[in-house]
């Protein structure tokens, strides 16, 4: 095996199930599994690396783009596929300086903000200041929130299309253009992490349509979870015919890639809350599943991409759910949330779930955690970390 290709062997080991080298390292390679423009900056300099404005590759969380050098610096062995478009649906492309925070970084020409009263930076969709702004980022803060645009919303003339119109097949141009980052992420030797949009049922990150200049539809986070209870025929008839849209769309993809894909990022719809769940695993059966298991089910058989899932929280209880809808890997691995005890869950699921994360408590040992407490990563660095900080959550 050439030395270039080792951190793609590591990844696909793990993958398999067997017992790599040592634990792979992803950085940056989804949406959920990136690190934020600041910090990105600053391991660049701590590593000594070339002073240079790093680029925004996905702008609601304002995660930074790991590139190349920096990426040999922390030993990563997934490499993302960059989508053309941003959720607020303009493309990565004609990139400009733009100051965050003290921070010059790099963001897309059609990037476009403008600053409230209150010092607030709103952002627009497609870059069209002349719409409604879908994204609010408070004064100081470190991300964008979606604004909530609900303007046409009629609950006795509900129609299913008005919550279809971001699922749609993709351009040709857009299929095209997928083809071209596949290639150069193979060239790096790692394996490859990519995500074609349009496959999360419900993600409600999604549900505001920040990209949309006029969004129709149900686009109230509220109303939309009030909806999975008392509108199930409507969510059914949304997540039928993207569910079709996005079969439609994965087939005219891997004709355009092939397997140059290891690893498709398929939903982040989450399902758990820190101690319990925001539905019953029956009501996951019933409204979600099917949508699941055929987009995995078609995955399967027909590529050798592996299907990745993210659900933050508690959500041990899905787990066999997950595992017969076709999943093979799971993120985040909320280990401080109820029941998430990654020894746990390694002896019961480890043979037939990936768990991609885990290593470390995200909500507490990371970021307020000592040096060692994070390279003890887990649950008894978590327990330290409680007692000395008073926690009894």
């Amino acid at each position: 095996m050439a030395p270039s290709d080792a951190s793609r062997r590591r990844v696909l080991d793990a993958l398999s199930h067997r017992e790599p080298d040592r634990i792979p390292v992803d950085f940056g390679g989804t949406s959920v599994t990136g690190i934020h423009v600041s910090v990105a900056a600053g391991l660049r300099e701590h590593f000594g690396l070339e002073r240079r404005p790093v680029k925004i590759h996905e702008p609601m969380q304002m995660l930074g783009m790991v590139d190349e050098d920096l990426a040999t610096a922390l030993g990563v062995d997934v490499t993302g596929m960059p989508r053309r478009k941003a959720h607020f649906g303009f493309t990565f492309e004609n990139w400009k300086e733009w100051e965050f925070n003290g921070l010059e970084v790099l963001v897309p020409g059609n990037f476009r903000t403008t600053t409230d009263e209150n010092g607030d930076v709103l952002l627009y969709p497609q870059g069209d200041t002349s719409a409604a702004p879908s994204g609010r980022m408070p004064k100081g803060g470190y991300f964008f929130d979606a604004i909530i645009r609900q303007n046409h919303f009629d609950p006795e003339h509900l129609d299913p299309a008005d919550n279809l119109e971001e699922f749609q097949p993709l351009p040709e141009e857009d299929i095209a253009a997928i083809a071209q980052p596949v290639r150069a992420a193979q060239a790096t030797g790692r394996a490859v992490a990519a995500s074609f949009g349009g496959t999360g049922f419900g993600d409600i990150a999604a549900v505001p349509a920040v990209g949309l200049k006029d969004p129709r539809g149900i686009r109230d986070v509220t109303e939309w979870y009030v909806s999975l209870r008392s509108r199930r025929p409507y969510i059914h008839a949304i997540f039928e015919k993207q569910c079709e849209t996005a079969l439609g769309n994965l087939k005219r993809i891997h004709a355009a890639v092939g397997n140059g894909v290891d690893v498709v990022y398929l939903c982040g719809t989450d399902f758990g809350t820190q101690t319990s769940a925001f539905c019953s695993v029956a009501t996951f059966r019933e409204l979600w599943f099917p949508y699941y298991k055929a987009l995995c089910d078609w995955i399967h058989a027909n590529t050798s991409w592996k299907c990745f899932k993210h659900s933050c929280g508690s959500v041990e209880r899905f787990f066999e759910a997950f595992i017969e809808a076709g999943f093979d890997i799971i993120n985040p691995v909320q280990c401080s949330a109820a029941g998430m005890e990654p020894r746990a869950l390694k002896a019961k699921y480890g043979e037939r779930l990936v768990f991609w994360g885990g290593g470390v408590d995200t909500q507490q040992t990371l970021p307020f955690g000592t040096a060692a407490q994070v390279r003890g990563g887990g649950p008894a660095a978590l327990r330290d970390l409680r007692a000395r900080r008073g926690l009894r959550f």
